[in-house]
This record gives C-alpha cells, structure tokens and sequence, in this order.
C-alpha cells in the first residue's frame, strides 16, 4: 500500500481530501513522460500552443463556481473572496497568453552586411514548479501557463494543503487537448521533491515558498548548473504621507493586512504614519478592524477566515503576546470576536502601536491577521524604516504627489513600489523580490526571460 497524505480542512478540523502520495516509479514515469511529450511540444507552433491555453482557461472559468468552493474548505479563505482568485487566474493567464508572441520573438540586433543574426529563446525542456497553498492558483499561474507558452513540459508539485488544485490544472489541460505528457502533477513527500530537483532531466525550478524552503531549493541544485526562480516571503511596509488621503489609506491598508488572514507574501505587515496624521489614522484603522466578521468562510457573512491551521495562528499570538510584554499595546480585544478561539485557526485581528523594530512582530514575517503601526516625522525616518529588514518584496507609498512617490520608490529595496494601493499584482509588471524576498522573475515580459534560455545565430550569407 502507498503512503498518503490528508488535506485537513481548517474550516472545522475535518479530512477534505486525501490522496496518495507518488512512489519512486510514479515520479520516475513523469519525469520520463515530460522529456518524451518536450520534443513535439517544442515544435508545435506558438499560435497552437496559444489557442490550447486559452481553450484551458475557458474550461478552468467554467467551473469557477465549484473551484472557489474548493478553495474556501482547502484553505479557509471566505466564500465571498475565492471566486477573486479564478478571476486573478484568467486575468494573469491570458494577459501572458496575449503578450507571448512579442516576448518570444527572435531579438534582431543592427543589421550587418554578409550576416543574419538572431537571439532565439529557447525552452529550458522540464519546468518543475513548486507551488503553496494561501494563493494556491495565482502562485502557480505565474510559471505554469509562460513555461507552456515558451515551449517547456511543465511538472507540478502543488501543496498538500491544496491538492485539488494540481487536479484542477489537470482537468482543464485534459480537456483543452494539451498533448498528454505536457503538464503532469506529482503529489510528493519533501525528500522526493529535492530528489526530484536534482535529477538531470529537470531544466528550471519555479519554486513559491518560505526563506527556509527556498534555501532548501538552492541546497538541492548546488551542484547543478540551471536556474531557479524562488519567490519568498515578505515583510512588506506601507508609508502614510502628510498629504495622503486619509480614508482612503484606511480602508486600503486594513484589507492589505487582513485580507486572506494576512496570509500573503505581498500583504501589508507593517505600517509607518507621518506625525500629522497618526492618531486619526489609527482610530479609522481599529474602528474598520472591529467591524471586520470572523467565523465560518462557509457563510456568506464572513469576511475573516481562519488561518490555514492552529499552529500558523499560534505562531502569530506568541508575535502579539512577546510584543506586548515588551511594550507594545494591544488596540483589538480578541473577546470580541466570538470565533476566536486558543490552539484553533481562528485568530482575531490585532492592531499593535507603541512598537519598534526590536520586536519581532516589526521584524520577522507574522503571515497572519496583525500589524503594528509606527508614527514618523517625515519621508527620511520612514525610508529608512521601511528599508530596516531582511526582505524586499513590495513597499506601498500613500500620497497624492506621484513624483515624490516615484523618488521615494526609487530608495526603497523593494521588487515593487506601489502609491495608494497594496498587496496586488499587475501582470503586465515584473513581479520580483530583493534580499531574503527571493530572486528571479515572474509575470510581464521579462517573466518570459526566466523561463528560456537564450540561443544566437550567427549566419554568413555572403563572402
């Protein structure tokens, strides 16, 4: 009998799904399976593959009813937001499914008597993409759909939190026509995921995940020449401006750190408010807070979830309580909310001020629905705060000046600068991470550059 796993659903603590996990010949068949599909991938013309994917995400938004569904008892994320997420699919997926001819097309350098020379770009053959649960489609979507396009087998290792997701993916390439051996999917253990990296026949890893599961990634292909896109985790600021608009700042940065539990690698997890303003900020920001609905992501009241499981949400209460033993007070009263319980997913927003950097809670990622807000004197102290950390992945900026935005953006050490939105992703942009937020690129195209290598073509024509 073959070792499985289970999915437990963080709604009421019960098995979802369950599902073996692959052997050592399963994982050997679909890697062999990737190489033999990869030759007559490769030759099939871009418009094909084009009209294949497009076909997939039209069946994929089909069954956008039963898919949200799927996520909400997978992950816990509210009922009323997972359909956002098949949306944020087709969105991403047929934004790079437009955009593909041009990013792939031959690049012409100057023309030169007696020569034709080209750069092609060239698929790297197996793209293994590793995927998380709390943004289970729009993680994935970011490699899977360009690394097809680009002419690459995918194989996709999916969470065990959200394995129907893999299958999703299956389902609608399967009904789509994409040539068998093209996608495939593995449910693996962590040892056969590295093992799986390491084999030769793997040209390119996708891998979306912890600092520590990206390390493991660079470990596992340290003795192997090809590259790795590692998109990692976040501690993301915002900075309030004496001239923002204020309501708008509010009600924008409350959903940028509780929305998903505060579950994103791009969600907002600390914020600094110019002088001027920080005490309205933060009565507008715990009045919203309290109005938000914890409980059942089932029911169609419910714009709080739980947190995906009971030691994700303990994690964030042992960040609050050590915050508040060194001085940072507690602005939310977890009685408040009924759904709140110790030990379970289910974890009441927390507003804390009075903190500093020496708290981890300003320092280390919290991936969870609290956020500590800081009061500053002006765009130096703020800069200098939001750069005072070990990632780099997006910094949001809340002003009605674009061009002090744009010269504020360009100190900040972040792979995204936003002005008065967060915790979002245009797909016609690079999305990108600087210092321990990761490496590489997905998404616009130069996402399309990662995911190909490139190949020149220097022809004599004429003596």
């Amino acid at each position: 009998m073959s070792a499985s796993f289970q999915c437990i659903s963080p709604v009421d603590g019960r098995v979802y799904v369950e599902r073996p996990l692959a052997n050592a010949s399963a994982i050997e068949a679909a890697l062999a399976k990737s190489v033999a599909a990869g030759a007559g991938w490769r030759a099939t013309p871009l418009d094909e593959r084009r009209a294949v994917l497009t076909r997939a995400v039209e069946v994929f938004i089909a069954k956008g009813v039963e898919i949200a569904q799927e996520l909400t008892w997978q992950m816990g994320r509210p009922s009323g937001q997972t359909p956002g997420e098949v949306r944020g699919f087709a969105d991403r997926a047929t934004h790079m499914i437009a955009i593909a001819p041009d990013a792939l097309a031959d690049l012409q350098p100057a023309a030169k008597d007696g020569f034709r020379r080209f750069i092609r770009r060239e698929p790297h053959g197996v793209v293994f993409v590793i995927a998380p649960w709390n943004y289970p489609y729009l993680t994935s979507v970011n490699a899977v759909i360009p690394a097809l396009l680009a002419g690459n087998t995918v194989l996709l290792k999916h969470s065990h939190q959200t394995p129907l997701c893999a299958e999703r993916y299956a389902e609608a390439f399967r009904e789509a026509g994409l040539p068998e051996g093209v996608f495939q999917f593995l449910h693996m253990t962590h040892a056969d995921t590295e093992t799986a990296m390491r084999d030769a026949r793997v040209g390119y890893v996708a891998f979306t995940g912890s600092v520590a599961g990206g390390r493991a990634v660079q470990h596992a292909l340290s003795d192997r020449f090809i590259g790795a896109g590692l998109e990692l985790g976040g501690k993301d600021p915002a900075y309030v401006r004496a001239d923002a608009d204020l309501a708008h700042a509010v009600e924008n940065l409350v959903d940028g750190a509780f929305f998903n539990s505060g579950q994103s690698c791009c969600g907002i997890e600390r914020i600094y408010v110019h002088d001027s303003l920080y005490d309205r900020f933060v009565d507008g920001f715990v009045a919203l807070t309290k109005q938000y609905r914890l409980g059942d992501p089932t029911r169609a009241d419910t714009n709080l979830g739980p947190m995906v499981r009971g030691q994700a949400a303990d994690f964030v209460r042992g960040q609050i309580a050590e915050a508040v033993q060194q001085g940072a007070r507690a602005l939310i009263a977890p009685q408040d909310f009924a759904a709140d319980q110790k030990a379970s997913p289910y974890l009441a927003p927390q507003v804390l001020v009075d903190v500093s950097h020496k708290m981890r809670i300003m320092s280390e990622e919290t991936f969870g629905p609290a956020i500590g807000i800081m009061k500053v004197s002006g765009d130096d102290e703020a800069i200098r705060l939001m750069n005072d950390s070990e990632y780099g992945l997006t910094a949001a900026l809340w002003t009605r000046d674009a061009d002090t935005a744009a010269r504020l953006g360009a100190q900040l050490e972040t792979g995204t600068v936003f002005m008065n939105r967060c915790d979002y992703l245009d797909p016609a942009l690079a999305w990108t991470g600087v210092k321990n937020s990761g490496r590489g690129c997905t998404l616009s195209s130069v996402g399309f550059e990662q995911l190909t290598r490139p190949k020149s073509f220097h022809l004599r024509v004429a003596t």
